[in-house]
C-alpha cells in the first residue's frame, strides 16, 4: 500500500533500552493501555520485546485474564518468559515466537479483547495481512490499539498504516491523537459481512 512506512525492525540490542527505567517515567505502560483493559480480559501484544507492556498487561487483567505476546525475535521471548517467571506472572502470559507474516495464533479466533501495538505496526511486512489476522482474533467487541513513535513514523505515514486497517474493515473509535511524541489510534473490530 503507497504511504506505509519502509518496513525495518530495531536490532536486538535495542530491547535493553525498551525496558529501562527512563523509559517507564517518560512512557508508563500503565497510561498507555490501562484504560483499555479491564479484569479477565485476553490482551495480544504483538512485538512484545522482553515484555515492557506484556508484564504490565499481566497485572492489569489479573488471575482471570491472560496476555498472548508474540514476537519475531525468539531470544526476546525467552528473555520474556524469565523475566514473567521472575515476577510470578508466568501462568498469565503466553509468550512465542511468530513469523514475520505470521502471527501464529489461528486457535485464538475470536477469543482476543484487546490488540496492543505499541510502537510496532511500522516494522511489519505485511501490514494487510496483519490486519487480516487481526480481525480473526479479535471478539465482536475487540480493539485494535495503535501506538506509533513519531521519530519513525511521519503523520501521513500514521495515516496510511490506518487506511491499511479500514481497508480491512476496522473503524477508529475515536479520532486518532497527534501528541507530542506518538500517534494513537483505537480501533473496533470490522462487522461480520
Amino acid at each position: 500500500m503507497e504511504g506505509l512506512p519502509q518496513p525495518h525492525r530495531c536490532p536486538m540490542i535495542v530491547q535493553y533500552f525498551l525496558i529501562s527505567p527512563l523509559r517507564r517515567l517518560l512512557e508508563p505502560p500503565k497510561k498507555l493501555v490501562g484504560p483499555y483493559v479491564k479484569p479477565g480480559m485476553t490482551v495480544l501484544d504483538v512485538g512484545c520485546g522482553f515484555g515492557y507492556v506484556s508484564l504490565p498487561l499481566a497485572r492489569m487483567v489479573g488471575d482471570q485474564g491472560r496476555v498472548l505476546s508474540v514476537d519475531v525475535e525468539p531470544r526476546a521471548v525467552t528473555r520474556l518468559k524469565r523475566r514473567a517467571r521472575k515476577a510470578g506472572l508466568s501462568a498469565r502470559i503466553r509468550a512465542t515466537a511468530c513469523q514475520p507474516r505470521d502471527l501464529g495464533l489461528a486457535k485464538f479466533a475470536g477469543q482476543v479483547d484487546l490488540i496492543t501495538l505499541i510502537h510496532t505496526m511500522h516494522e511489519f511486512e505485511d501490514l494487510p495481512g496483519f490486519c487480516t489476522q487481526a480481525a480473526a482474533l479479535l471478539k465482536p467487541a475487540g480493539r485494535l490499539l495503535v501506538i506509533e513513535p513519531k521519530g519513525h513514523v511521519n503523520p501521513d505515514q500514521f495515516a496510511a498504516e490506518l487506511e491499511c486497517c479500514r481497508q480491512a474493515g476496522f473503524a477508529e473509535l475515536d479520532p486518532p491523537v497527534k501528541g507530542r511524541k506518538h500517534l494513537a489510534a483505537l480501533l473496533g473490530k470490522p462487522f461480520a459481512a
